[in-house]
């Protein structure tokens, strides 16, 4: 477990509050795997007590008895300003399974709900239930998402909607908001217990180092400058990076105001509460940066055993570097293989950029583009390439169409193998939120059907399922203004 319970205040005992009715509204036979649950035909727990637990109506099964459920404070900074202590104010641990942590999100009010009222609704539920999973088939490191169970029990947002609970799962949901919590109230005794954890359980090669706390924090600020890197080269925008959103092992956490880019905006911002833009996709590696500095800050105690105060600063700012230097070879060499170069060359990055500001200007299909970027074989002339009538400046996109034939001339695999790469670093499906829209308004008629072919389309991201061809086409205009925001 993440926590133990003795003496904090900042951990509690939290028993979820039942819904009346409950009924499955979506399940993923992969994350069950995780836990080793038996399913039957349809795909379902056989033991049908799961059912009740998932929607936090009661804590045993025939074989898992959840003695302890808790919740968790938190603290940290929203939108870049300090907002003191936070909380699982509508999730609750029930326990740990086969090395996951069971979370249910919806399940009632707990200590630290505020004013909230500890519930989420059918909306949001499912949108974090079908991108769980699809960051997952994407290779993106990710919580991810067991089950959706509904109620007809209403809940008032901004109209009445239904309760729904979301069952999480992830081998530890300790964030850097847990960091900062202890921190705020100089609770260093804490701050250490919550650093040796993660060390044991998540990042053990630290204890070969000669300073566990200071590798700690570098491998922490690596992991997630990988992952950020990861959800450039998919298109792939949070919304909500407030440093209590940030996990502590470097998986994808809380998918609320999210979105993936349907025509690319290096500005995109997919959350409508952002109105200055400070979680646009174009800045969502340097405010990850910024909440691993906000993160250093905590750490500062930790080395304070070996170091004077000013010098542990000094040490944890110049470990913040890594950073920087991580995402950066990420996102080239996640990107060189989306351009199919299996050699390095010293040009490759400008090409890249040349081309994201062509598709930029031309607000060209993210997804769609990099996708038939495979169908370009080295001896295609520029003008025979159709993937050129999606830009509007034709004489540029030809001039960078030019040097990439040129470029490709110097790989030694042959089309066909390079089509094989590319096309697996390439998706074909993502969750667009037009096609998440869609399956939330059939569920809300009690029709769960399209849930389960998303599911199952995006379980395979990169496969060319040609029967599922319409799930691939780059929604039209007036279906790219989905709104979302931070109640989603």
């Amino acid at each position: 477990m993440a926590f133990t319970l003795s003496g904090d205040d900042a951990c509690r005992t939290t028993f979820p509050t039942p819904i009346p009715d409950p009924y499955w509204v979506a399940f993923s036979p992969s994350a069950s795997q995780l836990i080793h649950l038996e399913l039957d035909a349809s795909g379902l727990p056989v033991d049908s007590s799961w059912l009740e637990v998932l929607a936090g109506n009661q804590l045993k099964t025939s074989s898992h008895e959840f003695s302890n459920p808790i919740a968790t404070a938190y603290s940290g900074h929203q939108f870049g300003v300090w907002a003191g202590q936070l909380g699982d104010g509508r999730a609750i641990l029930l326990g740990e399974i086969a090395g996951q942590e069971l979370q249910l999100k919806g399940a009632g009010k707990t200590q630290y709900s505020r004013m909230g009222d500890g519930r989420a609704v059918l909306r949001s539920s499912i949108r974090e239930f079908l991108c769980s999973e699809a960051m997952h088939a994407l290779g993106i490191p990710t919580s991810r998402a067991l089950s959706v169970v509904g109620s007809d029990m209403p809940v008032r947002r901004e109209t009445i909607e239904t309760a729904a609970v979301c069952a999480r799962l992830a081998p530890s949901f300790l964030r850097v908001g847990h960091f900062e919590h202890y921190a705020a109230s100089q609770n260093q005794v804490r701050v250490k217990e919550l650093a040796d954890l993660l060390i044991q359980e998540h990042y053990p090669d630290c204890l070969s180092s000669k300073d566990p706390y200071l590798e700690l924090f570098k491998q922490i600020c690596i992991r997630n400058a990988e992952l950020v890197a990861q959800w450039q080269a998919v298109g792939f925008c949070h919304g909500v990076l407030n440093s209590d959103n940030i996990s502590a092992i470097g998986i994808t956490l809380d998918y609320g105001p999210f979105g993936f880019l349907d025509e690319f905006q290096i500005d995109h911002i997919c959350n409508h509460s952002d109105q200055a833009g400070r979680y646009a996709y174009h800045r969502q590696p340097q405010i990850m940066h910024w909440n691993m500095a906000c993160l250093a800050s905590t750490f500062i105690p930790l080395l304070e055993n070996q170091y004077s105060e000013e010098k542990a600063q000094d040490i944890l700012r110049d470990a913040l570097e890594i950073f920087p230097k991580s995402y950066a070879s990420t996102w080239q060499s996640l990107f060189r293989r989306k351009l199919g170069f299996a050699i390095d060359h010293e040009n490759d990055i400008k090409l890249v950029e040349r081309l994201l500001q062509a598709m930029h200007d031309s607000r060209v299909d993210f997804t769609t583009l990099f996708r038939k970027l495979s169908d370009i074989k080295k001896t295609d002339c520029v003008d025979a390439i159709a993937l050129r009538d999606e830009f509007i400046d034709r004489g540029s996109i030809d001039q960078w169409l030019s040097d990439y034939l040129l470029r490709l001339q110097m790989e030694l695999d042959d089309d066909a193998t390079r089509k094989i790469k590319m096309d697996g670093a390439n998706p074909k499906f993502i969750l667009r939120n037009h096609l998440a829209q869609e399956a939330i308004n059939k569920a809300q008629q009690h029709d769960y059907a399209e849930i389960k072919t998303l599911l199952n389309i995006l379980s395979r991201p990169f496969d060319d399922q040609p029967e599922h061809e319409k799930y691939a086409i780059a929604p039209p205009k007036d279906l790219q203004k989905v709104d979302v925001s931070c109640s989603s």
